[in-house]
């Protein structure tokens, strides 16, 4: 098979002849045959007669080994197919897993960062608890100059409701004002009133002066409720929503107190004081 080859990458007449005729007898010998030349002088050709073998077991053993070999050409193509089916699954599943490094990688950072941000929510959370008291003290004290008036009838104030007060407050608890009582601003709170309700909505009113404010309320808890037309008049602190929440909450320790015969207190905004 050399001289073949060496015949075939060096090529002459009389080489590519040599090496056709050699590839040819090797092939006829894999089948099992022989050849017989015979030279003719007149012409200088030469004749090849090709006889079959004449043991047909060994034709047969070579026609099984020919199958064979094609039967594992045929199993190497499909193995190569496999290997060019398992490469291209492979490059894909490299590229899943290249995704999946993206998107753990994007996740470790997110993770990163929220880990950063919580360290940091204790110290926020004392500074909102700061800044919540300071909001809730600040609107304690805007709200020192109001009171809330419950009980008095729809209608009642007419057209000016702060001359109405100014009228109502002094003759109600027996005040005398000095200066003369004023107010920032008064109003009903609430929805509209329903025709059908009994219930009157409070009146809120802003004292222009906070000392004349902490007298009504001194008075009214001495006096107690008033009355007016028949009507149960009573005056109360404006509180703030959560302050009226703390105060309300110390509501469930007073039968207790009670009980036990301890005397108590509730003191603005929202303390109690027990003895």
């Amino acid at each position: 098979m050399t001289s073949i080859t060496q015949s075939l990458l060096h090529p002459g007449r009389n080489a590519q002849r040599e090496a056709l005729r050699q590839a040819f007898q090797t092939t006829l010998v894999l089948r099992g045959c022989h050849t017989i030349e015979t030279h003719d002088k007149t012409n200088g050709n030469t004749r090849v007669n090709i006889q079959r073998p004449t043991d047909p077991s060994a034709s047969e053993a070579t026609e099984r080994i020919l199958q064979e070999i094609a039967s594992v050409g045929r199993h190497l193509e499909a193995m190569d197919q496999k290997i060019t089916d398992l490469t291209i699954a492979s490059s894909s599943i490299h590229a899943d897993i290249a995704g999946f490094k993206d998107t753990a990688d994007s996740l470790d950072q997110r993770l990163t960062t929220v880990e950063d941000q919580m360290a940091t929510l204790p110290d926020q959370e004392i500074e909102l608890r700061s800044l919540r008291a300071k909001v809730t003290d600040l609107e304690a004290r805007s709200r020192r100059d109001n009171i809330r008036l419950f009980g008095i009838p729809e209608r009642k104030e007419g057209s000016d409701i702060k001359a109405f007060l100014q009228s109502l407050l002094p003759s109600l608890f027996d005040i005398e004002f000095s200066p003369p009582l004023e107010f920032q601003r008064a109003r009903r709170i609430g929805p509209p009133h329903k025709a059908t309700s009994d219930r009157p909505r409070p009146i809120i009113a802003c004292f222009l002066r906070h000392d004349q404010a902490r007298q009504v309320l001194s008075a009214a808890k001495t006096q107690g409720p008033a009355s007016l037309d028949g009507h149960e008049i009573r005056v109360a602190p404006d509180f703030s929503r959560l302050t009226n929440e703390k105060r309300k909450a110390f509501l469930a320790f007073r039968p207790q107190l009670r009980k036990l015969d301890i005397k108590y207190g509730l003191f603005e905004p929202a303390r109690i004081c027990a003895v």
